[in-house]
């Protein structure tokens, strides 16, 4: 969970969070719900009725949507995929998936999973309706759900990456050619496609005059380019990584500090003067964790003079390693798997230096040179 996401706990041991721009969208849909929906389908209920009813709308749609995407995390975890955690934002959820599939079988289930998660609960909302005939408010809220539940499974399935159809073409072309990186290409190219075709019938929306309808469907479209196209340079980034190790980017020149250190003095000695933003901390030669800025940031400033690195830092016995063999792709994954800037690299027990995301980034930027 990064700082912009707030956690609600967890479900089968996945964390769950709730992103600031969800509140925007809470807003505009209870709006949405008290204004229009229940208004037109539903003639003379009370004011209040109709703002709390949207509100409970709201609150039921992203409860749909988490079911959603747990729908693809209980089958990625079946598949032994981990899944680092499910977030809750403006344009609905995402289920952040540590590694890629491990076959094309497992990529069509967990990305099917989801679509197949929403049908039901469209089937399921549009059973209960005969039972709520008599109660207004239940009948209404059940009769959105069903409709933007089937909604969301049909717009999920549109072929192309970010979106669900994207993965389940991906996993048939993976499964044809047996090419996963083919299959990931083509995916995320016809995902730029459709976004475009978004983006073109948003604009031709706005010049129609349903300014605000126009609005949102380009903004989608721009979303699902942006999206896509980060994975085609995904892509890139893997191919020009690949075959180069963590020992040709490491950096060897890493600052060791005593355990007993103040963190004032470190702030002083160290951080500031050099522009250092991570550190190993010694207790008689013998590494016992990693300390960084972030880590200095979380102790309240009147503490520093009386608190240790030692007492701030990360027992390297809890701290993410690499060797120096370890593909360098890896590495980078790595770090974005545990939300890291920077990994020791150490050989049975002794430190050989530090990899950054920076010195990542430098050494790509040298490769693109030498290629270019």
């Amino acid at each position: 969970m990064n700082r912009h996401t707030i956690p609600l706990g967890h479900i089968l041991g996945i964390p769950i969070g709730l992103d600031y721009s969800w509140f925007l969208i809470f807003v505009l849909i209870t709006w949405t719900m008290a204004v229009g929906y229940y208004p037109a389908e539903f003639k003379n209920w009370p004011v209040a009725q109709y703002w709390s009813m949207g509100a409970v709308t709201a609150i039921m749609l992203f409860v749909s949507v988490l079911l959603h995407e747990l729908g693809h995390s209980v089958v990625a975890m079946r598949y032994k995929v981990p899944v680092r955690s499910i977030t809750l934002y403006i344009f609905g959820g995402i289920s952040l998936i540590g590694t890629e599939p491990p076959s094309a079988t497992a990529g069509f289930w967990i990305a099917i999973a989801g679509p197949s998660v929403s049908f039901a609960l469209a089937a399921l909302f549009s059973l209960m309706q005969p039972f709520f005939a008599g109660v207004a408010p239940l009948l209404a809220l059940s009769k959105y759900l069903a409709y933007i539940n089937g909604a969301l499974g049909l717009f999920n399935l549109v072929p192309g990456f970010p979106l669900d159809g994207g993965g389940v073409l991906r996993a048939i072309v993976w499964g044809v050619t047996h090419n996963m990186r083919r299959a990931t290409l083509i995916a995320a190219n016809v995902g730029r496609f459709i976004a475009y075709l978004f983006v073109i019938f948003g604009v031709w929306q706005i010049f129609g005059g349903n300014f605000i309808n126009g609005i949102w469907i380009a903004f989608i479209g721009w979303f699902l380019e942006s999206a896509a196209r980060g994975q085609v340079q995904q892509l890139a980034l893997h191919d020009i990584l690949a075959g180069h190790k963590v020992s040709q980017a490491m950096n060897r020149q890493y600052i060791a500090i005593p355990a007993d250190t103040t963190l004032q003095h470190l702030v002083d000695d160290h951080i500031l003067a050099s522009g250092r933003r991570s550190f190993v901390v010694k207790r008689s030669d013998v590494v016992i964790g990693l300390l960084t800025l972030h880590h200095v940031k979380e102790v309240p400033r009147p503490e520093w003079p009386t608190t240790t690195s030692a007492q701030a830092m990360i027992p390297i016995e809890r701290t993410k390693r690499v060797k120096p063999d370890t593909e360098l792709w890896a590495a980078l994954e790595e770090m974005d798997r545990d939300g890291v800037n920077q990994l020791p690299v150490m050989v049975d027990g002794q430190i050989q230096g530090m990899l950054s995301r920076e010195d990542v980034v430098g050494y790509l930027r040298t490769l693109r040179e030498l290629r270019t």
